[in-house]
């Protein structure tokens, strides 16, 4: 059985490493790669970044704080955000990133993702899916929406369906993001998680949500997560990686400890 992996997430404005709210009112919380650092030596297994303005704004991926973080790591770094075409992918492996992250470009044109696939291997592409719940008059959810532009446009495709479509085009990954959850502390949204998991037969990082222990562990148990994204709670110093991986191993969740790095 795969070890369950803990990815922090780290959002990035221009060059620093900053904190939002549902994609909103960022605050800056330092340096991008001495935070990535810091959770690199606690024992994380690899790294996640977003670059939300990129994608929001139109912005050019800044290259310079990528190689900076890629400088200091030596764990798998994914950077999302930004990337449009072949060579911003190019461009971000060759400054370090190990994974790069597709959103709006591949919603607008889906053969990005075969492209950058048979140009590079789909073990560095990942697929970026923001997710925002739909419920009917009851109140049930009847289905997960795609939003691009970092969270604030309507992409009118169903969450579960795109993921299929992208895993046959060479997605190797997912992560996905519930827009409803994010940075709300209230928990993943597990019934999402399931039904990508029990769709795609690619890996699903979880995101959003993440207030306690608690909430890590049923994202594997119940929401069959390969790996789960955690902000908050690291960011604020509530918790370190490892206490995340003490507690998972409790409740017999297969992750990998070992001594965090110095």
């Amino acid at each position: 059985m795969l070890k369950k992996r803990i990815i922090p997430a780290i959002d990035v404005a221009g060059n620093k490493a900053v904190k939002y709210v549902q994609f909103r009112n960022p605050a800056v919380i330092g340096d991008p790669a001495e935070l990535g650092k810091r959770y690199a030596e606690q024992g994380a297994d690899e790294l996640l970044y977003l670059d939300t303005t990129a994608s929001l704004y139109g912005q050019d991926v800044k290259y310079e704080w990528i190689r900076g973080v890629a400088e200091q790591l030596y764990i798998p770094v994914s950077v999302v955000g930004g990337i449009r075409t072949m060579e911003d992918m190019k461009l971000a492996l060759r400054a370090g990133a190990d994974k790069v992250g597709w959103n709006t470009a591949a919603v607008d044109e889906p053969t990005l993702l075969e492209e950058a696939a048979n140009l590079f291997g789909r073990q560095c592409v990942v697929l970026a899916l923001d997710a925002k719940t739909i419920k009917n008059g009851s109140g049930e959810t009847v289905e997960w929406e795609v939003y691009t532009h970092s969270a604030h446009r309507s992409a009118g495709l169903d969450a579960i369906e795109w993921a299929r479509r992208a895993e046959r085009l060479g997605a190797g990954e997912i992560v996905c993001t519930s827009i409803d959850r994010d940075r709300m502390r209230n928990g993943y949204d597990l019934d999402l998680m399931k039904a990508l998991a029990e769709a795609v037969n690619i890996p699903i990082v979880a995101s959003g949500g993440a207030g306690s222990l608690s909430d890590i562990g049923d994202v594997f148990e119940y929401g069959g997560a390969d790996a789960a994204l955690v902000a908050s709670l690291l960011h604020y110093g509530e918790l370190g990686v490892a206490d995340i991986k003490r507690y998972l191993q409790d409740r017999n969740i297969s992750v990998r400890l070992g001594e965090p790095a110095h």
